[in-house]
């Protein structure tokens, strides 16, 4: 591995390699940078620098230029920063890395760069300006890089596919140890064990176990309750592999479902075949969400339902688009959303079903095709 002194620490030189499709995504990144007059970016969303070069440190700062590909790192991820990242110088950096990207803009007498302003403490921003010695004109990016991740390519799709896989299998498992006396908790570590277990990182969030009336609470934490029977349970999980996640949430009832249960189950899943009847190429976000209201309002329950009726999947459990009321951007081909309508009574419970889809140009494509029929347990 050859190395040259460079300014704080060591360059890491990388070998030509064949192209990669971080080098597709740098390449987009720059012609909407060039589109949106923005010479260089720098780049502190660890998610972000994960999406364009790969590598996946707790710490970093990447540049990105219409020559430039530079990524600094601190002495604990150098190495693991030569192996993992891709299209990009990796800098060693023992002083800060804030500190070493503002010396190396004053030493290329830049004059403008861009920043992202949802992942910059106003303080790193005030220190960067006071370290530039306010020579650089810094400017927006928005959500530029956001915005690029929308749609998926093909390695990403296979990867949150994967993902959408041993969700469902575990969840198949699991279901058969969910009865009376078992705690949400205890359900809750079993399910974040097997996808462990099945080659998943971990949990793409805290998995949501939640029974009886507190299905009311649509993001509560399992908790030490013991389910009973003749309750309603949510479970609300997603694995994540090779940093992309799958979000899945199905319903069980342990023991035999009242007749207004079923009814209330029976409308949400109308409301969620409504919506993804509607989610397509092209039809605005916020169309997506009223088709499930509407299912609901013919119900006579669309007051219950209180969240949005979906949201982008892929590095981030959260992440655009959203199907939300209001939402007037049109849903691309690559997407993957979830949709999972839900209905919530404050001292009954609540129902959900959610899973997570690719948005095709011939349809729909749900990748956590889990049983929505099979929801009894007796």
């Amino acid at each position: 591995m050859a190395m040259r002194p460079y300014i704080g620490g060591y360059r890491l030189m990388r070998p030509s390699s064949s192209p990669h499709p971080f080098a597709t995504r740098q390449d987009r990144l720059r012609e909407r940078m060039e589109t949106h007059g923005l010479p260089l970016l720098l780049v502190t969303s660890l998610t972000n620098i994960f999406y364009l070069t790969g590598f996946r440190g707790s710490a970093g700062v990447a540049v990105l230029g219409p020559a430039e590909a530079l990524l600094w790192v601190d002495p604990r991820y150098t190495l693991q920063a030569h192996e993992q990242a891709r299209g990009v110088e990796v800098i060693e950096e023992k002083q800060g890395l804030l500190k070493a990207v503002a010396k190396w803009l004053r030493k290329g007498r830049v004059r403008r760069a861009a920043y992202e302003p949802a992942h910059m403490t106003c303080s790193d921003f005030e220190r960067l300006a006071q370290d530039t010695c306010s020579s650089v004109k810094f400017e927006s990016s928005g959500d530029l890089i956001e915005e690029l991740r929308e749609v998926k390519d093909d390695g990403e799709i296979a990867h949150i596919r994967e993902a959408g896989r041993v969700t469902v299998e575990v969840f198949e498992e699991v279901i058969r140890q969910a009865r009376p006396g078992v705690s949400e908790s205890d359900l809750a570590a079993e399910i974040d064990y097997r996808m462990r277990k099945k080659g998943a990182e971990g949990a793409a969030f805290e998995t949501i176990v939640t029974s009886g009336a507190r299905g009311a609470l649509p993001h509560a934490r399992a908790s030490a309750k013991l389910l009973e029977k003749d309750e309603l349970v949510i479970v609300d999980l997603g694995a994540i592999l090779n940093g992309y996640a799958a979000d899945m949430t199905r319903m069980i009832a342990l023991g035999k479902p009242t007749r207004r249960a079923r009814s209330l189950y029976n409308a949400v899943l109308g409301a969620q075949g409504e919506a993804l009847a509607t989610l397509g190429e092209g039809v605005r976000a916020k169309e997506v969400d009223a088709a499930a209201r509407r299912f609901l309002a013919r119900r006579g329950v669309a007051r219950y339902f209180t969240h949005s009726t979906g949201h982008g999947v892929g590095l981030e459990v959260h992440e655009r688009p959203r199907l939300a009321r209001g939402e007037r951007a049109r849903v691309k081909a690559g997407c993957v959303v979830t949709v999972e309508p839900g209905i919530y009574l404050e001292g009954w419970g609540g129902i959900r079903v959610e899973d997570t889809v690719l948005v095709r140009s011939d349809g729909p494509e749900i990748l956590t095709p889990a049983s929505k029929e099979q929801w009894v347990v007796a």
